[in-house]
């Protein structure tokens, strides 16, 4: 599901991932946004040990319920904190072993109303998904269907009737993102 990654983007210039999931409603707004992966059981107390999925880790120990599983089961927050690359959490009705290993492989998620505040002129994923672009002089590219994280920067995938075109997130190509609108620049070389 990599076409609705989450991470927040400013205009061009890419930002470290806060999301790379979210749980759309009927309506395509998303309710819960996927801070990490339950990979394994961290000792035998029942913390989770999870992949990162956030570039605000630390703002979860503000959070008070997360939610695992694609039916989004709440759980307590007891604890939250990084450890060598990872989060390790604790959740209210995980106490053993066992019962963390029963959630391997789990997404871990929170309400929209409970992520990360952005600032002005940053996105999430799904707010780049989905934009009419236009370049600088005034020609129609399409519409973005997929954003491929390469680690560098983010690349919007951009398809229309004609084709396809990959544009680097970066200031020199994305002039301007005004949703529903993404106005960008084509390099020599983009098309």
């Amino acid at each position: 599901m990599s076409t609705q990654a989450e991470k927040k983007s400013k205009a061009g210039r890419p930002v470290r991932p806060v999301r790379r999931r979210t749980t759309k409603s009927p309506t395509d707004e998303p309710q819960f946004l996927v801070v990490g992966k339950v990979l394994r059981p961290h000792g035998i107390r029942g913390e989770l040990r999870l992949e990162i999925h956030t570039g605000s880790p630390s703002h979860l120990s503000e959070v008070e319920t997360v939610y695992i599983g694609e039916n989004h089961k709440p759980y307590r927050l007891k604890s939250s904190r990084l450890h060598t690359g990872v989060l390790l959490i604790s959740v209210e009705g995980c106490e053993d072993r066992d019962e963390a290993d029963a959630l391997r492989g789990e997404l871990v998620s929170v309400p929209m109303a409970d992520a990360v505040r952005l600032k002005a002129g940053e996105y999430y994923h799904h707010q780049i998904v989905g934009l009419k672009v236009v370049t600088d002089m005034g020609e129609d590219l399409g519409s973005v269907t997929e954003i491929i994280q390469t680690g560098a920067n983010d690349v919007y995938v951009v398809k229309s009737q004609t084709g396809e075109v990959l544009l680097p997130a970066i200031k020199s190509v994305i002039l301007k993102i005004d949703p529903p609108l993404m106005m960008v620049h084509l390099m020599d070389g983009l098309r």
